[in-house]
C-alpha cells in the first residue's frame, strides 16, 4: 500500500491542530472560486486539488484536469516569471465550503515531466481579506460596485513551485504565498498508470521547450 495517503493524513492533523480562525459560517457571497494556471507552454494536469475549510470539512477534488495556459504561436510567448496581473485560472466554485484553511494539490508537470504535491496554507489575514468588501470601479460594467476577493488563484510551475493569490472580479490580486512542492515518488497517478502521464505536450509547447528549455529559477 502506498505511504502517500498516510502522509496526507499526518499533515492534515498537524494543520488542523491549530486555533480556528473564529469566523462564522456566513460569507458575503454564495461561494468562492478555486482556479489554476501555468506559465506559457509549461503544461499542467491536476490529478486532484482538495480543500479543507475552517470548519475542518474536506472537499475532495475541488479542482482537477487541465489548467489555464497560453501557447503563443511562433514561440513568441515568455514563460519566465509570473504575470503582474494574474488571472483567475481554470477552475470552479467550491460550493458549500467556508473560508479555506489549506489546499492540497497534486499535479503532473507535463513540461518536464514530473509529478508533485504541495500543501498550501491560507493565513488568517488572507481569509479576512477574502470577506472584506471594497468599493471599486468595474470597467466591465462601467459602474462602481462593492467587490470581494473571492477568487483563490494558484500558479503551478516546473520544479514544483506553487504561487497563490486572492483576487476579485474587479479588484487587483494580492499575493498569498510561494510554496515549494515535493516530488511524488510513486509517479503520475500515484503509480497506478504504469508511469504514463495524462496528456502529451501540445506541439507548440514541445517545440518551445526543445528550443529554449525550461526556465527554472524564474518562478
Amino acid at each position: 500500500m502506498s505511504k502517500f495517503p498516510r502522509l496526507f493524513k499526518a499533515a492534515l492533523i498537524l494543520l488542523l491542530g491549530g486555533v480556528g480562525s473564529g469566523y462564522g459560517s456566513e460569507l458575503p457571497y454564495d461561494s468562492w472560486r478555486l482556479g489554476f494556471f501555468a506559465p506559457n507552454y509549461m503544461e499542467v494536469w491536476i490529478e486532484t486539488a482538495d480543500v479543507v475549510d475552517i470548519n475542518d470539512r474536506w472537499f475532495k477534488r475541488a479542482g482537477s484536469g487541465v489548467v489555464s495556459l497560453q501557447t503563443p504561436p511562433n514561440l513568441k510567448g515568455n514563460p519566465r516569471g509570473w504575470p503582474k496581473k494574474p488571472g483567475a485560472g481554470a477552475g470552479k466554485q467550491v460550493t458549500g465550503a467556508d473560508l479555506p484553511r489549506f489546499v492540497y494539490v497534486r499535479w503532473q508537470s507535463l513540461a518536464e515531466p514530473q509529478t508533485y504535491f504541495a500543501y498550501v496554507e491560507i493565513p488568517e489575514a488572507t481569509r479576512a481579506a477574502m470577506i472584506k468588501g471594497e468599493k471599486t470601479y468595474c470597467r466591465g460594467t462601467g459602474k462602481w460596485i462593492t467587490d470581494y476577493r473571492d477568487n483563490l488563484a494558484m500558479g503551478l510551475a516546473p520544479g514544483g513551485v506553487v504561487k497563490t493569490w486572492i483576487k476579485g472580479s474587479c479588484l487587483h490580486a494580492i499575493e498569498v504565498s510561494r510554496v515549494q512542492g515535493k516530488v511524488v515518488k510513486e509517479g503520475p497517478s500515484l503509480g497506478k498508470n504504469n508511469g504514463r502521464y495524462a496528456l502529451p505536450l501540445e506541439p507548440e509547447s514541445k517545440a518551445y521547450i526543445d528550443k529554449f528549455g525550461i526556465p527554472y529559477g524564474s518562478w
